[in-house]
């Protein structure tokens, strides 16, 4: 793993995730998009297994809906590719330094 992922990952992940553990896991998944996924699927999964709420009348009320609708919805934008890893494969449509073809098509009269 290269300076550049593991800074991905700590945007990602947060500075208090271990860093021997993004190390291994890299190492066994292969890329920075699986590894980022792997621990918020982790921390969302904790989440679930604890109350979503807790409340003691007049003493404390605390609600964690919106952290597990704030992972679910960190896991949807990793699934769909943004933001984009350092490591990703390049994609044959982005721009290589050539040109695009664009074909017209006359549509059909009513």
């Amino acid at each position: 793993m290269d300076a550049a992922v593991r800074a991905w990952l700590i945007a990602q992940l947060g500075t208090d995730t271990d860093q021997a553990d993004l190390e291994q896991r890299y190492a066994r998944l292969g890329t920075a998009r699986a590894v980022a996924l792997e621990v918020v699927r982790e921390r969302l999964a904790a989440l679930r297994a604890q109350p979503s709420a807790v409340n003691v009348s007049s003493v404390v009320s605390v609600n964690y809906t919106a952290n597990i609708a704030s992972y679910e919805r960190q896991i949807a934008a990793l699934e769909a590719g943004e933001p984009p890893a350092p490591d990703d494969p390049v994609d044959p449509c982005e721009d290589n330094g050539g040109f695009g073809v664009t074909y017209l098509v006359e549509r059909p009269r009513r």
